[in-house]
């Protein structure tokens, strides 16, 4: 018994003092060389530009509905059956152009009542006329009393009005029969026409309609955030507008601004007006339009991807003297496509685009332009590459 105790204490001494040889060595050549590896990285490979100065416009895109500046629809002011139509469908008329024409025989012999009652009218009071001014030499004379000459000068008075009454009477009679004939209200083309001769009229009939295509509106809504914007534009004059439809560019101004922002949808409802002699723009048609709210002047444009948004603000890298990562605070004043305009930049930095999702403030970059050309390449390297496929 005594003999196998001292053999397992022999047995632990020797394993205690073996672990402590091993963890007494020097780390193994590999884990140093690893280490030595890690404290010798070397720089960033980054792509730059040079920001570029431009104008740069600022443009507000929207969907917009062609709509005519006026349609009418034509109904008779009056029961009558259609005796003639003028006009086709789809023509263009010119403002007062005959378009219908109605059964106006009864106006016109209500026209020639009045009228004869309106030379009847004249007739008594020209006699009458002549009464009074007779009665007026017999009372210079003292044949007649005064009290005659009154009752003269009276009738006279009631003749004059009653001539006018009727006279206003046939101006209004020539009214009815000038409803006999429907003329175009302005110019423009007539849709379709949905009656024919013989056809029986009412007031609630509609006869046609005519849409005036020229000049033609576009209506289209902007966000209530562009509203200070396009009213600064609008006070310093025509703001310009473009359309694009069927692959051909339109060119027109702003005509409307309305006087509320919709509180639902939060949109403001705008209108431009365009020139459409060639009745290129059709009414209902859905086209793409951009207005020109401002440009700005001479400003510094970068790429998007260079720009970086975090809690510290809205910066840009560069690369300094030193060949470092240097960050420079931006401020964005308007993106369009993969560009955007900004202050805050000199306008000769070495503005980094690629690669920059490693940097650090002070870590060492070197440019891929540079590294081409040391390795023989084409002077863009791989990032250069990689940033023309984004």
């Amino acid at each position: 018994m005594k003999k196998t105790t001292l053999v397992f204490l022999a047995a632990a001494v020797a394993a205690i003092g073996a672990g402590a040889w091993y963890y007494s060595q020097p780390a193994a050549p590999a884990a140093h060389a690893a280490q030595g590896k890690q404290g010798q990285q070397g720089p960033t490979v980054v792509n730059v530009v040079t920001p570029q100065r431009q104008d740069v416009p600022v443009l507000l895109s929207a969907n917009g509905t062609v709509s005519p500046i006026s349609t009418v629809d034509l109904h008779p002011q009056t029961t009558s059956t259609i005796v003639k139509v003028h006009i086709k469908e789809g023509q263009f008329v010119k403002q007062g152009e005959l378009m219908f024409s109605l059964d106006s025989r009864s106006e016109n012999a209500n026209v020639e009542k009045a009228q004869a009652q309106v030379m009847r009218d004249r007739a008594t009071l020209a006699d009458l006329e002549r009464q009074y001014q007779r009665s007026m030499d017999l009372l210079a004379q003292k044949f007649i009393a005064q009290g005659a000459v009154d009752t003269l000068r009276s009738q006279v008075e009631q003749a004059r009005a009653v001539l006018n009454a009727d006279l206003a009477a046939t101006q209004a009679v020539k009214v009815d029969a000038s409803y006999t004939t429907i003329r175009a209200p302005m110019t423009g083309r007539v849709g379709a026409i949905n009656v024919y001769p013989g056809s029986l009229v009412q007031l609630s009939t509609s006869l046609t309609t005519v849409t005036q295509l020229n000049p033609i509106n576009v209506s289209f809504t902007l966000p209530e955030s562009a509203l200070a914007g396009l009213l600064a534009a609008q006070q310093g004059g025509a703001v310009p507008v473009e359309v694009e439809s069927g692959g051909k560019l339109f060119k027109g101004k702003l005509s409307f601004i309305d006087n509320a922002v919709d509180p639902m949808a939060g949109v403001i409802r705008v209108k431009a007006e365009f020139d459409n002699s060639q009745t290129q723009l059709w009414p209902g048609q859905y086209v793409n339009t951009k207005l020109t709210v401002q440009t700005l002047k001479d400003v510094l444009v970068v790429p998007q991807n260079a720009i970086i948004s975090n809690t510290r603000g809205t910066f840009v890298y560069k690369v300094g003297a030193d060949q470092t990562a240097e960050v420079a605070n931006v401020k964005r004043l308007h993106g369009f496509g993969p560009y955007a305009a900004v202050s805050g930049l000199n306008g000769d930095e070495k503005v980094i685009v690629e690669g920059k999702q490693n940097l650090r403030p002070g870590g060492k970059v070197r440019i891929a332009e540079a590294e081409g050309k040391k390795k023989g390449g084409d002077g863009n390297g791989a990032a250069k590459k990689k940033d023309s496929a984004a």
